[in-house]
């Protein structure tokens, strides 16, 4: 049923966004605004450094692309967009160092954030500086347990994806799940609330749940305890590296039941990392890639003459993070932070590759838009 609706609401939006690719800090926050003049700047912190280096330059390409189009569109009050990018390592401290030269450099608005844990310690200090946030892949709900008026999360949230894994589980048929974290505000999140709605299903039973330490390279106690606990259904809910290493070691010990991953391990090089055969019918929960769109070709084919390269995981999401942008400053009519933060609350039935955006009072998306996909060959794609 969650995919169905998937399919059918990603098709519509693909064709509108053939259309139109622009629709054009605190509790209290009031102030900001750029002084309207010269383009207006638009910040990202992205992880271009690191273990999860491999998704910046999707989640940066993806944003300059929707730029690129808003631009020669005439961009946004008769003023050009101009993207400012800082590598966050997917680390706390770089990533409220790269907020902090966000802030100096004079963005408008935030579209940047991957891990939420390095997402975390950067809305204090873009709700200081009255900067909204748009933030495009990070989805714990930890980023809006504070409740700051400036932050907008353009993911589905933990809980949604939570909620989508658990439908999967149960309608799989399994009976005996493994969970495994990674310790990280986004991870732990997505797994213990996993576990709390699986402790509601009677017919399916939670026997592990293991948390280890990312950056490690044997995960063998993991491994061992997970085996012993007799599973017939893993799921993974951190990041790529890691996930690649438990499920080649996984594979290695014997394990031949069901795996799944979290969005943080949907890239290729989990499977590189996994192996191609030991990651052959891995299951994700994900939001949409571009390659799993339907009617996202002309998508795809722009995005890869501009960059000579394929879009991946966040490319979509931050596209739309811009748009979401330009469309909040164009209604707001103002690049007023209190202005835009308004006009971002008022956005319904904006076209985003999700479905039609609509946020929650929690400023999240009423919709998770999340989806099953499986490993073929050395690719994801859609479970059918």
């Amino acid at each position: 049923m969650i995919r169905k609706t998937w399919i059918g609401a990603t098709a519509a939006v693909a064709l509108t966004l053939t259309l139109s690719a622009c629709g054009g800090g605190g509790l209290a926050a009031g102030g900001g605004g750029d002084g309207g003049k010269g383009d207006i700047r638009l910040g990202m912190a992205a992880p271009l450094s690191g273990s999860s280096a491999a998704i910046g330059p999707y989640m940066k390409n993806g944003a300059q692309l929707a730029i690129d189009e808003i631009n020669a569109s005439g961009g946004v009050l008769g003023r050009k967009l101009e993207l400012v990018a800082e590598d966050d390592a997917c680390d706390p401290r770089t990533a409220a160092s790269a907020a902090a030269k966000l802030v100096t450099e004079g963005v408008t608005v935030s579209v940047g954030g991957y891990c939420s844990s390095a997402t975390l310690p950067t809305l204090s200090i873009f709700n200081k500086a009255d900067v909204p946030m748009i933030i495009p892949a990070a989805n714990s709900n930890d980023l809006v347990k504070s409740k700051l008026s400036n932050v907008f999360l353009l993911n589905g949230t933990g809980a949604q994806q939570a909620q989508a894994a658990v439908d999967f589980i149960k309608s799989s048929g399994s009976k005996a799940v493994a969970l495994a974290d990674d310790n990280t505000s986004y991870s732990k999140d997505i797994s213990t609330r996993t576990g709390e709605k699986l402790g509601a299903v009677g017919s399916v039973k939670i026997v592990d749940h293991e948390s280890v330490t990312a950056g490690e390279s044997d995960y063998s106690a993991a491994v061992t305890s997970i085996l012993n606990a007799k599973p017939d259904f893993v799921y993974w809910t951190g990041y790529y590296q890691e996930g690649g290493l438990l499920i080649k070691q996984l594979r290695a010990a014997g394990y031949t039941g069901k795996i799944m991953v979290a969005d943080g391990s949907v890239d290729e090089q989990m499977i590189s990392i996994a192996g191609a055969a030991n990651a052959q019918g891995v299951l994700a929960t994900m939001t949409q890639t571009p390659q799993t769109i339907a009617g996202g070709e002309k998508w795809i084919a722009d995005y890869k003459a501009a960059f000579k390269a394929d879009p991946g995981p966040y490319s979509t999401q931050s596209y739309d993070a811009v748009r979401v942008a330009a469309e909040a400053i164009k209604n707001a009519n103002s690049t007023k932070s209190s202005d835009i933060i308004a006009a971002l609350e008022k956005i319904d039935g904006f076209p985003i590759f999700s479905g039609k955006l609509k946020f929650t009072p929690e400023h999240t998306l009423s919709e998770g838009g999340f989806g099953i996909l499986v490993v073929q060959g050395n690719t994801f794609a859609l479970n059918k």
